[in-house]
């Protein structure tokens, strides 16, 4: 296994290397969905309604996206993040109006409507599925930090499939065979609207099982053989599950694979976590790699103290 990471001293200059990096990483081809969330995909698409997905933060809600457009080959998804300072506008276009009234005060040329579109309005999200007429995915991410009325903002753009423009005077719409593939994401950090979760696909993906993070990996990740794979899938588990240190926060699936990912970079040698014979060089590259792992003060020095 060649060694492909690269070390900054500390001391003196140096120069950046040329990283390469891992492309099966974030790949949408390589992404693993669960049966059940196949099934809920399958739902939505035959009832043409929105999919929710909720689960804790790393477990594939976003990537599911990317891995749909890629799988019905629609491009790369539109995607619109959520604000606590959204609204139903933004779900179709942002308008520049500072800079539309600051050309207007420094320009004698008259702006048409058609230079206020090209110039100061870009279509987002649902804007721009409706507004091109095809099919795509729409990502709307962490709806749940929205204002309460945007989730029903949602399903009144999906119904009508139409939206009006007034700053250029213009009304776009589309037809039914147009309808885009809407995935929302949720981190239930407050409850959605009733009537909007009556009217929407629901699947919650949980963590996956350790046999499932090995298939991950194996997508995922190169350099290891599956027998190396599982002791570095047991130690993660030791640690996700407290058995090892108690974290404030669990690290997930993303972090595992990119914690596998740069132990590979480290060369380091995963059969000494199963037999408790690391060398005092793998126990150095193990706690290099916690940084992956922990995402806070706290949980890093949890890390640290454990004994491999």
């Amino acid at each position: 296994m060649a060694n492909t990471f690269h070390l900054y001293a500390g001391t003196g200059t140096g120069e950046l290397p040329d990283i390469t990096r891992n492309d099966k990483l974030n790949d949408p081809a390589y992404y693993l969905p669960d049966p059940g969330l196949i099934d809920a995909v399958n739902v939505a698409i035959n009832l043409g309604q929105p999919l929710l997905l909720t689960g804790e933060p790393g477990t594939g809600k976003t990537q599911l996206a990317f891995h749909l457009a890629h799988f019905f080959g629609l491009g790369s998804p539109e995607i619109f993040n959520a604000q606590t300072t959204s609204t139903a506008r933004d779900l179709f276009y942002r308008y520049d109006a500072l800079a539309h009234f600051q050309r207007s005060q420094t320009s004698d040329v008259k702006l048409t409507p058609e230079n206020v579109e090209q110039d100061f309005i870009t279509y987002q999200g649902l804007g721009k599925a409706i507004k091109e007429k095809q099919r795509m995915v729409v990502l709307i991410d962490e709806i749940d930090k929205a204002p309460r009325d945007l989730p029903n903002d949602v399903l009144a753009a999906l119904e009508n499939l139409a939206f009006d423009v007034p700053e250029v005077r213009k009304h776009y719409g589309a037809d039914a065979g147009a309808r885009p593939l809407v995935i929302l994401t949720s981190n239930s950090e407050k409850n959605l609207p009733a009537p909007f979760l009556r009217r929407v696909t629901y699947y919650h993906i949980e963590f996956p099982s350790n046999e499932r993070l090995l298939e991950i990996l194996q997508r995922k990740t190169e350099g290891y053989t599956p027998e190396q794979l599982k002791p570095l899938v047991a130690f993660f588990d030791k640690v996700r599950n407290g058995r090892s240190a108690k974290l404030r926060k669990n690290p997930a699936t993303a972090e595992l694979i990119h914690w596998v990912d740069l132990l590979r970079r480290l060369d380091f040698d995963p059969t000494g976590l199963a037999n408790d014979e690391l060398s005092d060089d793998d126990r150095r590259k193990l706690e290099m790699s916690y940084s992956v792992l922990a995402k806070n003060r706290e949980d890093l020095a949890q890390l640290r103290k454990l004994k491999p």
